[in-house]
C-alpha cells in the first residue's frame, strides 16, 4: 500500500472520531426533524385536561403556542403521578415538563430550565370556622397533607428547620383539587397550594380560606433534559420573550385565571339590562333557528347569553368566537363560514346542541336529557359519560340529571378521574354552566309567558 493510500485510509478511519459529538442533531434539531414536540404533564385544572374540542389547559395552550412557533405538532404524555415526571424526562420520553412546575434550587441541579412565565405565592389554606393558622408556629400539631415530591414539601422542610414540630403526610395518589376538598370536608387541617391554583379552584370550595402566605414567590418554568445541549431551552427563551412582549402570555393567563369573565354571570341586573339593550334584534334569529330545528328559542337565547352576553363579536384567547362562542373545529363541523355572523353562530350552536341531544340515550326523559346535552356542550360528551358511569358505580341513577350532576365535582378529583376513560374535567364549571342557563331560561320563559314589556317591544 502506498504512503498516499495509507494516509487516506488513516484519515477515513479517523473521521468518525473527528466528528463525534458534532454529528448528533441538537435537541432542537431532533424536534424539528421529527416534526413534533412531546410535552410531559399531569391531569389538572392548571395543566392539562380534555375539553369539548380536545386537550386544553393553561400549560397545554402555552406549549401549543410554542409548537406553533416552532412549526411542529404537539404530543402530550401524562404521568400517573407528579413524581413520575422527572423519570420520564430523564429517560428522554418527552422534550419538556410543563406541569405547573416551580423552579427551585434543588430542581435546577437536575434539569435545564427555561425562563419563568408565571410567579406565584405559596399559600397555606384551612377550613373556615376552624382556628386560623397565622404563622409557621401555628402549623405545629396540625394534620397537613401535600403532594409528594412537590415544592410544598420543600417549603415544609425549610419551615421545619424553624419549627421542628411541623409534620405532614406526602401523598402521590392525590391532586390539588382533592386536597382542597379534604380541607373543605375537615379530613385534614391544612394544605399548601400555589396562589394561581387557588385562584382557579378556590371559588368552588367556599369553606376553604387562605390562612397565610409563605414569604417569597416561586417562578414557574418548563424543565428540559439536563446537559450542555440547551438548544431547545434557548428557543423557548426566545418564544416566551416574544409572548411576554406581545401581551399574548398575559392574555392566556387571563383566559384561564380570570374567573370574573367566565363564571360570575348570574347577576340578574346585568341580565335584564342586556335583555333591553342587546336581545331585541337577536330574537328573530333565535326564533328562526328554533323553528328550523323544533327547539325553544328562549333556551337558545339563554345559551347565547351565557356564552357571550349576546355579543356577536365576542372572542376568547382560546379561540372560541361569536355569539354562541363556537370553536373553529365546531364551526367547521357545522359548516359555518363566518363565526361572527350572528345568524350563522346561532344556527351552528343550535345544530351542535341538537347533535349532542341526539347522542343522549332516548330513554332519558326531558328535561334531564336537555340538561345533559348542555353539560356535554360545555365539557364534552366523553366527560358526561364518565360522570354517568361514576353515578352508576356510586349507586345513583345514570339517567337522572339530579343524580349525575352531583358527581360532576368528582371529575376534578384525582381519586375519581383517574378511574375514568377521559380523565380530568372541570365538572364544577359544567354544573355552573347548566345552572346559569337554567336561570336565564326560566327568566325568559317568565317574561315571555307574562308578555313582559321588554319582550313585547322586541317582538
Amino acid at each position: 500500500m502506498s504512503r498516499a493510500s495509507k494516509a487516506a485510509l488513516t484519515a477515513l478511519l479517523a473521521l468518525p472520531f473527528l466528528i463525534s459529538g458534532h454529528d448528533r442533531p441538537s435537541h432542537l434539531e431532533q424536534v424539528l426533524q421529527r416534526g413534533s414536540l412531546t410535552m410531559l404533564t399531569r391531569n389538572g385544572a392548571s395543566t392539562y385536561y380534555l375539553g369539548p374540542d380536545g386537550p386544553t389547559g393553561p400549560e397545554v395552550e402555552l406549549v401549543r403556542n410554542f409548537t406553533d412557533y416552532l412549526g411542529v405538532d404537539l404530543d402530550i404524555r401524562v404521568a400517573s403521578a407528579f413524581n413520575g415526571l422527572s423519570g420520564l424526562l430523564l429517560q428522554r420520553s418527552g422534550d419538556l415538563i410543563a406541569a405547573n412546575l416551580t423552579r427551585t434550587p434543588e430542581r435546577e441541579q437536575l434539569f435545564n430550565f427555561g425562563p419563568a412565565y408565571l410567579d406565584t405565592d405559596t399559600m397555606v389554606v384551612y377550613r373556615r370556622g376552624q382556628n386560623r393558622p397565622r404563622s409557621l408556629e401555628d402549623l405545629a400539631g396540625l394534620n397537613i397533607m401535600v403532594i409528594a415530591g412537590s415544592s410544598y414539601e420543600d417549603a415544609l422542610r425549610d419551615a421545619q428547620q424553624q419549627v421542628p414540630a411541623i409534620e405532614w403526610e406526602p401523598r402521590e395518589d392525590v391532586g390539588m383539587e382533592e386536597l382542597l376538598l379534604a380541607v373543605a370536608d375537615g379530613a385534614i387541617d391544612a394544605t399548601l397550594v400555589d396562589s394561581n391554583i387557588f385562584k382557579l379552584n378556590g371559588h368552588f370550595y367556599p369553606r376553604v380560606a387562605r390562612a397565610f402566605t409563605l414569604p417569597g414567590t416561586l417562578p414557574h418554568a418548563w424543565a428540559f433534559p439536563p446537559g450542555s445541549d440547551d438548544s431547545l431551552v434557548q428557543k423557548a427563551r426566545q418564544f416566551l420573550y416574544l409572548a411576554r412582549e406581545s401581551g399574548s402570555l398575559q392574555a392566556l393567563h387571563d383566559a384561564f385565571y380570570n374567573r370574573s369573565e367566565r363564571l360570575d354571570r348570574v347577576g340578574m341586573f346585568q341580565f335584564m339590562r342586556q335583555v333591553r339593550e342587546r336581545l331585541p334584534p337577536l330574537i328573530p334569529l333565535f326564533q328562526e333557528a328554533a323553528n328550523a330545528y323544533a327547539m325553544d328559542w328562549r333556551l337558545l337565547a339563554a345559551i347565547g347569553y351565557q356564552e357571550s352576553h349576546w355579543d356577536p363579536e365576542a372572542s376568547s384567547y382560546t379561540g372560541v368566537r361569536g355569539l354562541m362562542m363556537l370553536t373553529e373545529r365546531t364551526a367547521t363541523q357545522m359548516g359555518l363560514t363566518d363565526r361572527l355572523d350572528p345568524r350563522q353562530s346561532i344556527d351552528g350552536g343550535a345544530r351542535y346542541l341538537l347533535n349532542l341531544h341526539g347522542r343522549i340515550p332516548d330513554r332519558i326523559p326531558e328535561p334531564d336529557r336537555t340538561w345533559m346535552a348542555l353539560a356535554a356542550y360545555n365539557m364534552g360528551m366523553g366527560h358526561l359519560e364518565d360522570a354517568r358511569v361514576l353515578t352508576q358505580q356510586l349507586g345513583g341513577d345514570p339517567d337522572s340529571w339530579g343524580d349525575v350532576v352531583q358527581q360532576f365535582d368528582l371529575l376534578s378529583q384525582e381519586k375519581w378521574y383517574s378511574q375514568t376513560r377521559y380523565g380530568y374535567a372541570r365538572g364544577y364549571e359544567a354544573r355552573q354552566f347548566v345552572e346559569n342557563i337554567q336561570s336565564y331560561y326560566e327568566t325568559l320563559v317568565w317574561m315571555d309567558t307574562r308578555e313582559h314589556p321588554l319582550l313585547i317591544a322586541a317582538l
